[in-house]
């Protein structure tokens, strides 16, 4: 299975359409995100990112500068896709982007996907917490 991934902005309204597709399917209906969270006043300052296997969108994340640090989000994988590597190449495409930065990188990672940001060299730091009636641990990369 061939894959890649790729970055835009908020302009691009047809890449746009596709994370929304994908975010729309994993949270809003699989994990019952509420619709008014899941879309928010930082989608036209973030970075979007799309994952493709064999041309199919099938992934999303987008990341966004803040007061912290460079935050990455709203990672997201269809579930047939998850066991395909793509939340991977997703991660790793973002991370090639934001690390020459020199900022801080870190997130709110849900419990279920900690083990996945482990393994590419995020910890875990505080106290767990909810975000969208979800259990969250913020996370850091190493180093960073």
């Amino acid at each position: 299975m061939a894959q890649y991934a790729i970055s835009f902005s908020f302009s691009d309204k047809e890449h746009m359409d596709l994370a929304f597709s994908i975010r729309q399917k994993v949270f809003v209906e699989e994990q019952k995100v509420d619709r008014d969270e899941e879309y928010d006043e930082f989608e036209p300052s973030s970075i979007h990112y799309l994952v493709y296997v064999d041309e199919k969108p099938v992934g999303t994340a987008r990341w966004r500068i803040t007061k912290d640090g460079i935050k990455l989000e709203r990672f997201a994988v269809l579930k047939e896709f998850r066991n395909a590597k793509a939340g991977r190449t997703v991660l790793l495409k973002v991370m090639e982007d934001v690390i020459p930065l020199g900022k801080k990188v870190y997130m709110n990672a849900q419990v279920s996907a900690m083990r996945f940001y482990e393994r590419e060299g995020f910890i875990a730091e505080g106290e767990m917490f909810i975000e969208a009636n979800i259990q969250h641990y913020r996370m850091v990369l190493k180093g960073k």
